[in-house]
């Protein structure tokens, strides 16, 4: 472990995760619970932001990863790796900051007979400690066997969904988590300038989404994706995920590039742009001046304070007032350790406005002749004021 310090990718400091520690033990003394339970997996794929949250450790793969948050004592770690594996720590190595016991059992959720495994053993450690109120946060990104496994064990202890008081707390970014999050916006502005420079004719869309994969790792990225898609003029391009990104590029193409990858640090934002390999039909350069004034609409609505319900009503009567589609999915939201994070602008979203949220806004129109968006995330203050992160230019780009 002695070279761990010179390992970890831009780890967030033991300051910020203290005071992250802080806040949640503050409010499990006033809503009198003795320990949080958090699960995550999936990283690479845009999940497990609150177990990163509180651990400061990503999970990269499809494995569980299990902490323990006591009210008044270091942390528990449940991941894979050797059956009945214990660890003893002291809450000071670099790579488990704040964790005290380091458990490990080979569990892996292609297998069937494995899906009790895991919380069998969070089960134990609830129990030897006799912790009678436990906070589950984040549960529905728990894996189902882990989590109806562990309500069975734990029929004797009260368990309470904690994920609201958790999502209060890190829907907030702090100074750290801000400028990291400026870092990755950087990035991907310089993905997104040098991809422009080269997409051609003759490349299939992954070999561009590759190309600004590459990049983002070289700027700090660790995970993430990259959405794309190609189509002749009055054709939808949409946003596709890699294995539809075989299309050869042709000459006169709108090609759709969006970059939703995490930046140093591991904090997501997105980026989305179009491109023309040729002149823009004009319809096209309409459509998405219309997505672009609908995003400085909502960008107007972002106020400390703000319902996000009524934001969300508001913004639909926008788009009625001037013939385009409402919106039905979500189109404005939150974005952190998770590519979409609360708050949603949706009318079932109880949160407000608050300064320091970290919001992606996107809106869409799509039709049998085009999809048109423009993506961009910004930052809320305590004055009203809202920041775009992002500093490429909001044009189509003509090639």
């Amino acid at each position: 472990m002695a070279d761990m310090d010179e390992r970890l990718c831009n780890p967030v400091s033991t300051a910020e995760l203290e005071r992250r520690w802080a806040a949640a033990r503050s409010y499990m003394r006033d809503a009198n619970i003795e320990a949080l339970v958090v699960q995550g997996s999936n990283g690479y794929a845009g999940t497990a932001g609150y177990y990163r949250w509180l651990t400061g450790m990503p999970s990269v793969n499809s494995y569980p990863h299990t902490a323990i948050l006591p009210r008044d004592a270091l942390m528990t770690l449940l991941q894979q790796g050797d059956r009945g594996g214990k660890k003893i720590l002291d809450g000071t190595v670099p790579e488990f900051r704040g964790v005290g016991r380091r458990l490990s059992t080979p569990s892996f959720p292609a297998i069937e007979y494995c899906s009790g495994y895991d919380a069998e053993i969070v089960a134990a450690e609830i129990t030897g400690n006799r912790y009678r109120n436990v906070g589950l946060v984040g549960a529905f990104a728990m894996y189902h066997g882990f989590a109806s496994r562990l309500r069975e064990l734990l029929s004797g202890v009260t368990l309470v969904d904690a994920t609201q008081a958790v999502d209060d707390m890190k829907a907030i970014k702090s100074e750290e988590d801000i400028a990291y999050i400026r870092r990755t916006a950087a990035m991907q502005d310089e993905v997104m300038s040098k991809v422009g420079r080269h997409v051609r004719p003759g490349m299939r869309d992954f070999e561009v989404t590759a190309y600004g994969q590459y990049l983002g790792q070289l700027g700090g990225s660790e995970a993430g994706y990259f959405l794309a898609n190609s189509a002749p003029p009055g054709k939808p391009t949409m946003l596709r995920h890699r294995p539809y990104q075989g299309r050869v590029i042709r000459d006169g193409d709108v090609f759709m590039y969006q970059a939703e990858n995490t930046g140093p640090g591991g904090f997501f934002v997105h980026l989305g742009r179009i491109f023309v390999l040729g002149k823009a039909p004009q319809a096209l350069v309409d459509a998405f001046g219309a997505m672009l004034e609908a995003q400085r609409y909502t960008v107007g609505l972002l106020k400390p304070g703000a319902s996000c319900r009524d934001i969300f009503a508001q913004y639909n009567g926008y788009m009625r007032a001037r013939g385009l589609p409402e919106e039905r999915r979500v189109y404005c939201h939150g974005q952190g350790y998770e590519v979409v994070e609360r708050p949603l602008i949706r009318d079932d979203e109880s949160m407000t406005i608050a300064a320091n949220m970290n919001i992606g806004i996107h809106p869409s129109l799509s039709n049998d002749r085009m999809f048109v968006t423009v993506c961009d995330n910004f930052l809320t203050h305590a004055d009203g004021t809202v920041e775009r992160l992002h500093k490429t230019p909001q044009t189509i780009v003509e090639l």
